[in-house]
């Protein structure tokens, strides 16, 4: 699961606000929603907050294990 946890510490460090992001920057209230309930979102999504915050993706977003497997992708070997 990925989780955007750490795009709510970057922004508190820079300063940024929910506010800010939609009005002066142009993030829309639905993308704001996929952001706030760790939706899906695409990698030019991430690269623009990336852009507007001046920092990398691991500022804006966490991998968080499954502890269980999801059947819907198969057996994976490390290297895949």
């Amino acid at each position: 699961m990925m989780t955007f946890e750490p795009l709510w510490r970057t922004m508190k460090k820079k300063k940024v606000t929910g506010y800010a992001l939609i009005n002066k920057h142009g993030i829309s209230r639905s993308l704001w929603y996929k952001l706030r309930h760790d939706k899906n979102v695409n990698l030019d999504t991430i690269d623009h907050l990336c852009e507007i915050l001046n920092c990398g993706v691991s500022d804006i977003v966490k991998h968080i294990p499954d502890t269980k497997q999801r059947p819907d992708l198969g057996e994976h070997t490390q290297g895949d």
